[in-house]
C-alpha cells in the first residue's frame, strides 16, 4: 500500500449505546484530497478524529500507509489536524507557534525556526514570523495553522471545518491555497465540511455520509450529475424534485409527468415511481409553451445582479429556476412557461 495511503476495515465507532459510526470500510489514495461531506451529526468528524487516533475504534483496522494504527495513540501517527478554531497559542509568535510541534519532538531551535520560516513562505506568510496571531486577520491565522501542520511532515494532513470562521470571499481564497499547498506537496489530505460548494471546489474525491454511514462517493461531477438518491442530488447543489412515473425501461426511459409522455436517453431505470431531477440552471423560462414545459406562475423574484432566482408555482409543485440577467425579467404574479431539456433529466427512487 503507498505512504500516505488511508484504509478503514469494517470500521465501527460506539459511544455506550449511540452508534457514530457504523461498520465503515473506505479507501483513501496516497496524493488525492478526499472530503467528507454531510449534515451535522452523519459520522464525518469522529471518521476523522478516528484517522487522527483521537478516538479509537470499536471495533475493525485503520490503517495508515499500510501500517496497521488502529491501537496506536494520535502520538504516534503521521498524521497533522487543523482544527476549526486554529488552536493557536496567543502568547506565542506566529513562527513559534508554526515551530511548536517541531519544538515538542525536540529538534533544534535553529532547525524548527528554519522549517517554520519555510513553513510560512509555502503559505504567503513570509516576514510574519515576528507577529502575534491578534495582529493577524482570520485568514492569516487560518494559513498559520496549516503552516503548523504541514511542516511535521505528515503523511496525512486532516482538515476539520477549516473555514467555517471566515467569510464567504476570504473562504473562497483560503480553500484555493490549501488546495493549492496539497497538490504542490503532493499530501494525502482528508478535509471535513458541511459546505457543499467548498467540497466540490476542492476535492479529488467526495464521501457523502448519512446516519453514520456513506451515502454515496464519486468525484463532484459524479455525485452532481449521476446523484443515486434524492438526498444526493438536493444535498450536492441545489435541485428540483418532481414526482414522475417510469412507464417503460430499456435503453430508454419513458416517464410520465402530469399529461406529458418523455423519453429519456437513460439506461438501466426501473418501472415505477421515480423522482425527476433538475438544476435550477437547467430550467428556462419562455412566454409561450413547449413540447416539454409545465404553466408557472412567479411567486418570487431575486435579482442577484449575475443572475436572477424565481420561484414558480407549478401544477408538479414549487420550482427554483436560476436565469441569467434579462432586460425585462418575469415578476412577481406573471404567467410563463417553464421549459427543459430532456437530456438534462436525471432520475432518482422515490
Amino acid at each position: 500500500m503507498t505512504k500516505g495511503s488511508v484504509r478503514f476495515e469494517n470500521v465501527t465507532k460506539r459511544f455506550g449505546e449511540v452508534v457514530a459510526l457504523k461498520p465503515l470500510t473506505l479507501d483513501i489514495a496516497s496524493g488525492t484530497l478526499v472530503t467528507l461531506l454531510g449534515p451535522s451529526g452523519c459520522g464525518k468528524t469522529t471518521t476523522l478524529r478516528l484517522i487522527a487516533g483521537l478516538e479509537a475504534a470499536t471495533e475493525g483496522r485503520i490503517l495508515i500507509g499500510g501500517e496497521d494504527v488502529t491501537h496506536l495513540s494520535a502520538t504516534y501517527r503521521a498524521v497533522s489536524m487543523v482544527f476549526q478554531s486554529y488552536a493557536l497559542f496567543p502568547h506565542m509568535t506566529v513562527a513559534e507557534n508554526v515551530a511548536y510541534g517541531l519544538t515538542v519532538k525536540r529538534r533544534p531551535r535553529a532547525e524548527a525556526r528554519e522549517k517554520a520560516e519555510e513553513g510560512l513562505a509555502l503559505v504567503g506568510l513570509k516576514g510574519f514570523g515576528d507577529r502575534l496571531p491578534s495582529e493577524l486577520s482570520g485568514g492569516q491565522q487560518q494559513r498559520v495553522a496549516v503552516a503548523r501542520a504541514i511542516v511535521l511532515e505528515p503523511e496525512v494532513l486532516l482538515l476539520d471545518e477549516p473555514l467555517s470562521n471566515l467569510d464567504a470571499k476570504l473562504r473562497r481564497q483560503v480553500r484555493e491555497e490549501i488546495r493549492q499547498i496539497q497538490q504542490s506537496l503532493g499530501l494525502t489530505a482528508v478535509y471535513v465540511t458541511h459546505d457543499q460548494e467548498e467540497a466540490m471546489a476542492v476535492s479529488d474525491r467526495i464521501i457523502v455520509m448519512k446516519n453514520a454511514e456513506i451515502a454515496q462517493e464519486g468525484t463532484p461531477l459524479d455525485l452532481y450529475d449521476r446523484p443515486a438518491s434524492a438526498f444526493i442530488a438536493d444535498f450536492i447543489g441545489d435541485a428540483n424534485l418532481i414526482d414522475v412515473e417510469v412507464t417503460a425501461a430499456g435503453e430508454q426511459t419513458e416517464i410520465a409527468l402530469l399529461d406529458h409522455r418523455l423519453t429519456l436517453p437513460l439506461a438501466g431505470q426501473s418501472v415505477g415511481p421515480a423522482k425527476m431531477v433538475l438544476r435550477p440552471h437547467q430550467l428556462h423560462l419562455q412566454r409561450e409553451p413547449g413540447p416539454a414545459t409545465l404553466p408557472a406562475e412567479v411567486g418570487y423574484a431575486a435579482y442577484l445582479g449575475n443572475s436572477v432566482q424565481y420561484t414558480l408555482n407549478t401544477p408538479a409543485g414549487q420550482v427554483f429556476a436560476i436565469t441569467a440577467p434579462q432586460p425585462v425579467p418575469f415578476r412577481q404574479g406573471d404567467g410563463l412557461h417553464l421549459g427543459f431539456s430532456v437530456g438534462d433529466i436525471r432520475l432518482v427512487p422515490a
